[in-house]
Formats: C-alpha cells, sequence, structure tokens
C-alpha cells in the first residue's frame, strides 16, 4: 500500500507535516518534526529512483482521476534524479540547521522558520514530480511564498528588502509563467505535460503556442537566476539566515532549471525549441556572459555569501551551456553541474554557517588566521572550493570536462575554451579567502572555536560526496546521462 503510493508521500508527508512546527512552537518538537519529514522525503526519493532505474517511468494518478482530466504525478529518469538531490540537500541541511536557527533567528521564531521550511521542500518536490503544467505553477507559488519568508527571518534589516525584491520578481516570474500556461491551454486545451508533447508539435505555427513558449521561457529565466535576470540572487542569499541561505543555494534555482529543461525538451521538444525558434543563439551567449559576469564580480566582494551568490550565478551559466548545445554529452554535462553544483554549494554555505556560528560575521575581513582556529570548518570550504573550480578528483571536474567534451564534440574549441577560461577566475575569489584563513595571523586574544560537531557533520558530509562523486561516477553520470538520453530520444 505504502510502495504504491510513494510519489504521493513525496509531496504530502513534508507539506502535511509543516503545520504541526506552527502548531506547536516547542523549538525541539518543531525541529524534530522537520527532521523526520526531510528524511523520510529522503528516503522516498531514494526508493522512488530505484524502482525508476529497475521498471521503467512511474505513472500516479492523484485520487484515481485519469490524466487529462485529472493530475498526474510522473517518475522518470529525468525528475527521480531531481528529487534526489533536492531531498538529501533538505535532508542534510535541516540536520545542521537547530544550533544556527537558534543563533540567527529572533526569539520566538523557530516554529515559523520550520514551518517555511518544510513548505518550501514540498513545494520544490511538487514542481519536479508533477506532470501537470499548471501544477508546476501551484508548487513554485508554494516554495517561492515560503522563501520570501526563510530570507526575510534574517536578523539584519536588509533581509526584508531582499525578501520583499525577490517576491517582486518572482512573482513577474510566476505570472510571466502562468500566462504562458494560459496560451498553451487556450491553443491545446490540455494542462497534462505529456498531453502538450503529443499536440504542440503539430501547432508550431501557432501564434499563441509561440507566445506562449516566450512568457514561459523570461518566467522560469527569472526563476533560475538567468543573467541578466538574477539581480534578486545575490542579496537573497546574502541576508538570508545560513540555513536559508545553504537550502536555497543548492535546490531552488536547481529545480527551476529543471523547469527550463522540461519546457524546452519535452512541452516544446528541442525540433522546435532550437531548430524552429533558435532558442540556444539566444541562452548559450547570455550563458557566457553569466559565467564571466558571475565569477568576476565576486572576486570583488567583501562579504562571503554575497561571493557565494555571484558565483552561483556564473554556475547557472555552465548548466545553460549544457541545456544549450542540444546533445546527449552537453545535456549529461549540464545536468552532471546540476547535481554536483548542489553539493559545492550545499558544503561551501553550511561551512559559512559555521563561521557565522562562531565568530558572528561572514565578511572576508573578519577571517584573519581562521584557518588555524577552525581547521575543521576552513578544510570544508577549501574542498567545496577546488570542487567549484573543477580541480581534478572532484566533483566539480567531471561536470566541466563533460562541458568541454560536448563543445569539443560539436568541434568549438572557442566554447571549451571559454569554460576552462572561466572557471580559472574562479581561483582569483577562492585565493582570497584561503590567503585571509591560512597565510594571515589571527588577532590577539582571538580564543574561536571549532564549530560544534553537529554542525560541522552535514558540512563534511557534503564536502565529502565532492570528492567521491569527483571519482566515483557510476550514479551521477549514469543517471544523468539516462536522464540526457531520455529527454532527447536517443536509445
Amino acid at each position: 500500500m505504502i510502495s504504491a503510493n510513494l510519489p504521493a508521500l513525496q509531496v504530502v508527508l513534508p507539506l502535511l507535516s509543516a503545520p504541526f512546527c506552527l502548531l506547536f512552537r516547542w523549538n525541539l518538537f518543531s525541529y524534530s518534526v522537520a527532521l523526520i519529514a526531510s528524511w523520510l522525503a529522503f528516503g522516498i526519493s531514494v526508493e522512488l529512483l530505484t524502482l525508476v532505474l529497475a521498471t521503467g517511468p512511474i505513472s500516479y494518478r492523484m485520487g484515481g482521476w485519469a490524466p487529462p482530466f485529472g493530475i498526474e504525478y510522473v517518475v522518470d529518469t529525468v525528475n527521480a534524479y531531481i528529487l534526489l538531490i533536492v531531498s538529501a540537500i533538505g535532508a542534510l541541511v535541516i540536520t545542521f540547521g537547530k544550533q544556527s536557527v537558534e543563533r540567527e533567528l529572533p526569539a520566538g521564531k523557530d516554529g515559523l522558520f520550520y514551518t517555511a521550511y518544510l513548505l518550501c521542500l514540498a513545494g520544490l518536490l511538487g514542481v519536479t514530480i508533477t506532470g501537470d503544467a499548471f501544477n508546476i505553477f501551484v508548487f513554485l507559488e508554494i516554495s517561492s511564498l515560503s522563501s520570501y519568508v526563510l530570507i526575510s527571518l534574517g536578523r539584519q534589516p536588509m533581509a526584508l528588502t531582499a525578501a520583499y525584491r525577490y517576491l517582486v520578481l518572482g512573482t513577474i516570474g510566476a505570472t510571466f509563467y502562468l500566462i504562458g500556461v494560459g496560451l498553451l491551454y487556450q491553443a491545446t486545451g490540455t494542462l497534462n505535460i505529456s498531453d502538450l508533447a503529443a499536440r504542440v508539435p503539430e501547432l508550431t505555427e501557432n501564434r499563441s503556442v509561440r507566445a506562449a513558449f516566450a512568457f514561459m521561457t523570461v518566467g522560469i529565466g527569472i526563476k533560475l537566476a538567468l543573467f541578466p535576470l538574477h539581480i534578486w540572487l545575490p542579496n537573497a542569499y546574502a541576508y538570508a539566515p545560513s540555513v536559508s541561505s545553504a537550502f536555497l543555494a543548492a535546490t531552488a534555482t536547481k529545480v527551476s532549471i529543471y523547469v527550463l529543461i522540461r519546457v524546452f525538451y519535452t512541452i516544446f521538444g528541442p525540433a522546435f525549441s532550437f531548430e524552429t525558434l533558435p532558442l540556444d543563439w539566444v541562452l548559450l551567449p547570455l550563458a557566457i556572459i553569466a559565467m564571466f559576469v558571475g565569477s568576476t564580480v565576486a572576486i570583488f566582494q567583501v562579504d562571503m555569501k554575497r561571493m557565494l551568490a555571484y558565483s552561483s550565478v556564473a554556475q547557472v551559466g555552465y548548466m545553460v551551456v549544457g541545456i544549450s548545445l542540444v546533445s546527449v554529452l552537453g545535456m549529461t554535462g549540464g545536468l552532471l553541474h546540476l547535481f554536483n553544483h548542489a553539493l559545492m554549494k550545499g558544503a561551501l554555505f553550511l561551512a559559512m554557517g559555521c563561521v557565522f556560528y562562531r565568530i558572528g560575521s561572514v565578511a572576508v575581513d573578519d577571517l584573519d588566521g581562521l584557518g588555524r582556529r577552525m581547521p575543521w570548518t576552513m578544510a570544508a570550504f577549501v574542498i567545496g572550493s577546488l570542487s567549484l573550480i573543477g580541480v581534478p578528483l572532484t566533483a566539480g571536474f567531471v561536470s566541466k570536462m563533460y562541458l568541454i567534451l560536448a563543445a569539443w564534440d560539436k568541434d568549438w574549441w572557442w566554447l571549451a575554451g571559454l569554460i576552462v577560461l572561466s572557471s580559472l577566475l574562479a581561483i582569483i575569489y577562492v585565493w582570497r579567502i584561503i590567503e585571509v584563513a591560512y597565510l594571515r595571523d589571527p588577532p590577539e586574544g582571538s580564543e574561536v572555536k571549532e564549530a560544534p560537531i553537529s554542525l560541522l557533520f552535514p558540512a563534511w558530509v557534503l564536502a565529502l560526496a565532492n570528492i567521491y562523486f569527483g571519482i566515483d561516477t557510476r550514479l551521477s553520470v549514469g543517471v544523468a546521462e539516462s536522464a540526457a538520453k531520455l529527454l532527447l530520444g536517443v536509445n
């Protein structure tokens, strides 16, 4: 009975757990509910991926209603892969959360935080698993509204401003997507993604379909912080509590990229998206600009969370490059980097959470000698940074190698060179931190201790994952390649 309802439980479990955190605001109870729900969601995602790899795609009809009249949850290799990423990060970040939340949030806000966290997790999982285009909008709004709360709970006054800016731009993005869905429904008479995929290719000359494509592209572009639609992201990550920053940086943009892939490759199809409308020649230049602009701006940041935020803009560029190449190698590289970026950014933001827990700041100038005062924390940061750069034997190297191979396969040697060159920029802003932490002397009289083990454990799990998936690529590459072939219709 339970196994047959796993797709529904993937979303329902964190969704129904959220109100208990709000109703019973005892800190330990709220945290325990969030912790259990998050880890159960992770366990379900592992089981779903195992089932999909063993038996093929899973279709689950909500309430027993057959699509297109009812809402369908569909689990295939593509979204099972994303479900695993989101739920794994959600479980590890909430494990990190208790002490960090108590330290960074105003008193009495713990229950509200855990409620928003579970709602955001449920929304992201729902976006990923649903087979209904309108339902994507519903879950996007659930995740977005809860994200605004997660960001606004930061102690700094700018947290409210950052949340408001995100709210305005997020609303615009959601509205654009919804308009696109409405136009598609007008043209096709269905909201089911499988039905849309069957009907849209016959309507490529329809103006409503083309307008829908444009609206959905721009709307999702805002959600995933595609350059130059990224202006909400730096402040949102910088001023949010450490737990919020780590969770959103490692998951939210990844789910939006998944939606973009579904729109381009499933609903409209690669022939329409990249041949009838040569969108690759729009996306590719924007992605390349993002790679360089994001990394360059990161170099000049004095706040580490803002530095990592601008770095995320650059990393989104690499993922979009993979999408734009319209090949199995390119899509494999893009999906791999989506997976690996979640690992590296999760590790980096959790390490920064450890730093903030001890010294109350993540300003670069406050990190003097921190490598000697907090050796385990900074070691986790260094590992995540090496993966961000793309050093061999790290996860980041594997995904960037696939992107380079994909560019070379198209004889685009210039693109391969740009990927390498933009990766080298990461060395500059990473070295700034390493220089301050390891080559400067700590302030006199400083008695900063290492972070508690409860904070270090999740950070190190993600740090070691960056090494493990840089050496053993059977899971990450195997699933990403299978997903890429499915999206491109290659056997």
